[in-house]
């Protein structure tokens, strides 16, 4: 592991550059009628405003965590949020939909770069077990909080200065993000030019995905049995198929193969897909129903989503404390049964009278489930994995979580759209992600469990007892 100059500064870095990537995911929720009305886009053209930034993410993925791994994690974390800042700029002087589509994907694939760099950073910098379970949880209060507080910020930003408002936010941080890390992360080494890259894995492998990622955010508009989705997903589905063959025999693969027999991360990504197949979407419906249904304006939407913030970060605090405890599949375990329990309860909330408070204890469990699940899913991703790869391990696993993302909103936009009225399909939408969010509950029990005595399995000894194991002192190699 390579030291970090200043330990305690550096995570504050990487906790943020995890804001900023979250944020994007939710701000422009709230500001989307200003902005369809302003820029001219068609009924069926919005939702990419929202898609282009999903399916570039999770179609770059692999290549960003690789990119990390083989160039150096510091670089890739600047040219990412390079990349980032002048989309975000190209993004808030757009005129037209193009424009617009175009700025949302680049900032897509500048998040795909930063991403693996980050969380990478946050598991090679400090040692596994006690010392970066904290981290995790301070680098997931960020992210988790994100998500949430995007909604909150989108509000504030529109009703202040405009829709434009929501990418130009982001120049001066992705700014003030890059400069800093020359002096707080550590120093990349020389290029291993061992290792090239895989270029056949690359050409199929973010093919594959960004194309299966676009075909299923087109359902919502399309339906699972036109042309356009039956043919994308079975060109992506072939794609993937060449990619893992060429993954099979090449000697630099882009994903290692035997990473997927791994007794951690494999169930760690079945879980991930499916908190972004339900618990993540849940936002965005929350957001529906505050606008459309109890007639939010943009601003009272976004101050409506304090909260859940606020409870998610309570849930933050929480999991680490509880992964010591009992363990990763312990915490996973309670933390999706408080997502499912806490979906039920906002869906039973989301009735056509209703108002703030009839959401408010979903909202409360929803949230605690939403801040406990987002670090431990992650440290269950990174755990036994070697330092050299954690980047691909990272990219593969928020690869799961967006292509989850797309698959879940895709369906439960259906189920929602089925519903007599708005309400009744919001209602039956966030119903259908309660019950699914229990698959989520198999998968854990797969992980690794929990000594018969000691400290939990999934939690190193020697890290879980050690005086010294806290935040914020780094380890070197």
């Amino acid at each position: 592991m390579r030291s970090a100059p200043r330990p305690g500064l550096s995570l504050a870095l990487l906790a943020f550059s995890s804001l900023i990537t979250s944020l994007d995911f939710t701000i422009v929720y709230v500001a989307l009628p200003d902005l369809v009305r302003d820029v001219g886009f068609s009924d069926g053209s919005a939702q990419w405003v929202i898609s282009a930034y999903a399916v570039f993410f999770g179609g770059f993925l692999l290549l960003g965590g690789r990119s990390g791994d083989l160039l150096g994690r510091r670089r890739m974390f600047v040219l990412g949020m390079i990349a980032f800042g002048v989309a975000s700029l190209l993004g808030g002087l757009a005129t037209s939909p193009g424009t617009l589509i175009a700025a949302r994907a680049i900032q897509g694939v500048g998040a795909a770069i930063v991403f693996p760099a980050t969380l990478a950073q946050v598991n090679t910098m400090f040692a596994e077990g006690r010392e970066r379970l904290r981290a995790l949880g301070v680098w997931a209060m960020a992210g988790a909080g994100g998500l949430s507080a995007g909604a909150l910020l989108g509000g504030v930003l529109t009703h202040a200065f405009g829709w434009e408002a929501v990418f130009l936010v982001n120049v001066p941080l992705v700014v003030a993000a890059a400069a800093a890390a020359f002096w707080l992360l550590p120093a990349d080494g020389p290029v291993d030019r061992g290792h090239g890259y895989d270029l056949p894995g690359v050409v199929t492998g973010t093919a594959g995905a960004t194309l299966l990622v676009y075909s299923i955010a087109e359902v919502p508009e399309t339906g699972w049995t036109s042309a356009k989705f039956v043919i994308g997903a079975v060109l992506a589905l072939g794609l993937l198929a060449a990619f893992l063959a060429v993954e099979a025999r090449s000697r630099s693969p882009l994903m290692p193969l035997r990473l997927l027999r791994d007794r951690d991360l494999a169930p760690a990504l079945v879980i991930i897909f499916v908190f972004g197949a339900t618990m993540q979407n849940v936002v965005y419906f929350l957001t529906l129903y505050f606008q459309d249904v109890l007639g939010y304006t943009a601003l009272r939407a976004g101050l409506a989503f304090l909260g859940l913030s606020a409870v998610i970060a309570l849930g933050n605090f929480a999991a680490g404390r509880l992964m010591l405890r009992i363990g990763i599949r312990g915490t996973l375990i309670t933390a999706l049964l408080l997502g499912a329990a806490g979906s039920a309860l906002l869906a039973a909330g989301m009735v056509a009278d209703g108002s703030y408070l009839t959401v408010l204890a979903g909202i409360a469990v929803y949230g605690m489930g939403m801040g406990t699940i987002y670090p431990t899913q992650f440290a269950a991703a990174a755990t036994g994995v070697d330092a050299r790869e954690q980047g691909i391990a990272g990219g593969m696993a928020n690869t799961a979580m967006q292509i989850g993302v797309g698959v879940g909103l895709a369906v439960l936009v259906g189920v929602a759209a089925s519903g007599v009225g708005t309400a009744d399909g919001l209602r039956a939408a966030v119903t259908v992600s309660a019950a699914l969010t229990l698959v989520g509950v198999i998968a854990a029990l797969a992980l690794p469990g929990r000594s018969a005595s000691g400290p939990p399995a999934d939690v190193p000894e020697a890290a879980a007892t050690s005086p010294a194991a806290g935040l914020p002192a780094g380890r070197s190699a």
